[in-house]
């Protein structure tokens, strides 16, 4: 950010976050006191170590990321009387409530506390227009939702600059192994696919509860697949750039959960990786069918076999889907400009004008927020 300086609270410390320390406060350190704390907020919004905190250093607002944690949030902002802004990023907007009641207490506690947070926070954004519609259709006020693409570094997702020359009839697939990402699709896809082109392969990074039943899968109907696991940022920056087509074809599952949007979608396509997906959730928002991907219909894995044959046979339509997904996502989701984005939000919602945020004049001093 520019123009405001992030401080991050939270009731554990996430290994691994290139963090400076004076910039973040915990409630929870790994001891008993900080357990005891942290049940605390949970059950009753008293979250102390934060709160003093907070009144120390004068913020000027609160964002909460996720509809559990903005209802956790929204007692402190109150009595500091400062804004709170609510992002919603997928699973808090659309799993159903009967089965959110069987997840952790922070959902449980969001469902009762939710029409208190419609009236509390100051502004919800939706990292997509399908998730602004899910919260529209669960009564949030339209006025107070915003809708804003996170965005990715096209900096750092960028291809390689011989990458177009020496691609692979590779189908790679990064996320977790769980029914909404939809490998099993995928497989029956590939499995059609090799039958007129033996040497594709699928390649699948990611892990999760299904990984073993997939991995049976794939002996059966494929010829040629890999499944590498977990791996870092630049292990799959390394297959995008060797890939043809990208593809996590998610569907909707009976929870409700659904593709909020799709972050992978957006870095594969700064890569210059065009993609094959389901027509579900958000994903027709960050694949634009026929000019950066092909779609199929939910569930319909011959759709999806006949978009990747398609891609990997017509070497002058991937050149040019190539071409204009990374053009795309460094016109419409690049982060440095999403961030800038961002911050209008934030000038509009302290000037208490929520219709101002995609235009309000850049305020001319550092802020904390």
């Amino acid at each position: 950010m520019r123009i405001y300086s992030a401080h991050y609270a939270g009731c554990k410390r996430k290994e691994g976050l290139a963090l400076d320390p004076g910039r973040v406060t915990v409630l929870n350190e790994g001891d008993a006191g900080g357990r005891l704390r942290e049940m605390l907020f949970k059950a009753t919004g008293m979250g102390f170590p934060i709160e003093s905190r907070f009144k120390q250093m004068n913020f000027r607002l609160v964002h909460a990321h996720f509809g559990p944690d903005g209802v956790m949030a929204a007692p402190i902002a109150k009595r500091l009387r400062i804004p709170l802004i609510v992002t919603f990023h997928g699973y808090d907007a659309t799993v159903k409530d009967e089965y959110a009641r069987k997840s952790y207490y922070t959902h449980r506690n969001y469902i009762r506390k939710r029409e208190l947070l419609k009236q509390d926070a100051a502004a919800f954004i939706a990292v997509s227009d399908f998730i602004r519609g899910k919260l529209i259709a669960q009564g949030f006020p339209a006025d107070k939702i915003i809708r804003h693409y996170i965005g990715v570094d096209t900096q750092l997702f960028k291809p390689s600059p011989d990458s177009r020359s020496s691609r692979d009839d590779i189908v790679l697939f990064v996320g977790r192994l769980v029914e909404v990402k939809g490998a099993a699709y995928l497989i029956e896809a590939m499995s059609e696919v090799q039958r007129h082109r033996p040497d594709a392969e699928l390649v699948v990074i990611g892990d999760g509860p299904l990984r073993a039943e997939l991995e049976s899968m794939a002996a059966r109907k494929l010829r040629k697949y890999r499944f590498l696991g977990t791996q870092p940022s630049d292990v799959v920056k390394s297959w995008m750039n060797r890939a043809k087509v990208f593809s996590v074809p998610s569907v909707p599952t009976p929870s409700g959960a659904e593709e909020a949007f799709g972050i992978s979608f957006l870095e594969a396509a700064a890569m210059g990786l065009p993609a094959v997906s389901f027509r579900t959730g958000g994903i027709p928002e960050a694949v634009s069918d026929g000019e950066t991907g092909l779609l199929a219909d939910p569930r319909d894995w011959r759709g999806l076999a006949s978009g990747i044959a398609r891609l990997l046979g017509d070497e002058a339509l991937w050149r040019r889907m190539s071409a204009r997904s990374r053009e795309r996502t460094c016109e419409s989701f690049d982060l440095n400009e999403q961030t800038q984005e961002l911050e209008r939000i934030y000038h509009a919602v302290l000037a208490g004008d929520r219709s101002q945020a995609a235009d309000y004049q850049w305020m001319p001093s550092r802020i904390d927020a």
